[in-house]
C-alpha cells in the first residue's frame, strides 16, 4: 500500500530573519546605524545586564549595569582627553533610568572632583567636593550647588561652618580666621557677612596673629543689637521672596 507524507510547511523567511534579530543573552559587538556600539547583555531586544556602549560620535565608553535599555545600577563612564587621546573617568558609581542617582565620584579635572549623593544627574544629598585650588566643600547638596548645612576649608586652613542656600554662605555661620587667630560668628547674605561678632581665637597659635588683641565690647546690650540687626535682615530676605 503506497504510503503518502504531507510536505512540510515552511515558514516564511521573514519569519526566519525576525528571530535572529532578536536579541537575548550574550551578544558580541552590535552596532547601530550613527556608529555607535554595545557588547554585552541583552533582554527581549534591549540592553538588560553587564554590557559595553562605545558612543562613536564623542568616544565615551560606559561599562557597567543596564536595565531594559538604560543604563541603571553600577557603572563607570569615561571620555577621551582630547590631547593625549588616552581615556579618563569621568564619573563611577550608581545610575537609575539612565541618569546619575545614589552615590557616586565625578571627576570634572585633574584635581576636581565630587564623591557623594547623587539624583537625577545632579549632586543632592550629602557630598564632599575637591577644588583644584585646594578648598574643600563637605555638606549637604541641592539642585547640584552647596545648600543646608555645609563646612568650606580654605586652602590656608581658614574654614566656615554654616548654611548654604544657592551655594552661596546664606544665614547663620561662623567663619574661623585661624591664620590671623579670629572667630566670626554672625549672619550671611550671598557670600557677605551682613552682621556678627568677631572674637579672638586661637591668636597665640596663630601663623599670622592681628597686631592687637580685639578690645572688649563696652555697649550695653550686645546680644540684644546683634538680635535685632539679625531679625532685621530675615524680615528684609522674606520681603524679597
Amino acid at each position: 500500500m503506497p504510503v503518502t507524507k504531507c510536505p512540510k510547511k515552511s515558514e516564511p523567511l521573514w519569519k526566519d530573519w525576525d528571530w535572529k534579530a532578536q536579541k537575548n543573552g550574550l551578544r558580541h559587538q552590535v552596532f547601530a546605524v550613527n556608529g555607535d556600539h554595545y557588547v554585552g547583555e541583552w533582554k527581549d531586544n534591549l540592553k538588560h545586564g553587564k554590557g559595553t556602549q562605545v558612543w562613536k560620535k564623542s568616544g565615551a565608553i560606559y561599562e557597567g549595569d543596564w536595565k531594559f535599555g538604560k543604563r541603571d545600577g553600577y557603572g563607570t563612564l569615561s571620555h577621551p582627553d582630547p590631547e593625549t587621546g588616552k581615556y579618563r573617568r569621568v564619573y563611577s558609581g550608581w545610575w537609575k533610568e539612565d541618569k546619575k542617582s545614589g552615590y557616586g565620584i565625578q571627576f570634572f579635572g585633574p584635581k576636581d572632583y565630587y564623591e557623594g549623593e547623587w539624583c537625577g544627574n545632579q549632586r543632592s544629598g550629602w557630598g564632599r567636593m575637591y577644588y583644584s585650588n585646594g578648598n574643600i566643600y563637605e555638606g549637604q547638596w541641592r539642585n547640584d550647588k552647596p545648600e543646608g548645612e555645609g563646612m568650606l576649608r580654605l586652602k590656608n586652613g581658614n574654614r566656615y561652618e554654616g548654611s548654604w542656600e544657592r551655594g552661596m554662605k546664606n544665614g547663620h555661620g561662623r567663619f574661623f580666621h585661624l591664620d590671623h587667630g579670629q572667630l566670626f560668628e554672625g549672619f550671611w547674605v550671598d557670600d557677605v557677612a551682613k552682621c556678627g561678632t568677631m572674637i579672638d581665637f586661637g591668636r597665640d597659635e596663630a601663623p599670622e596673629p592681628t597686631q592687637f588683641p580685639i578690645p572688649k565690647v563696652e555697649i550695653q546690650d550686645p546680644d540684644g543689637v546683634l538680635k535685632e540687626a539679625i531679625a532685621a535682615l530675615m524680615n528684609t530676605e522674606d520681603e524679597d521672596d
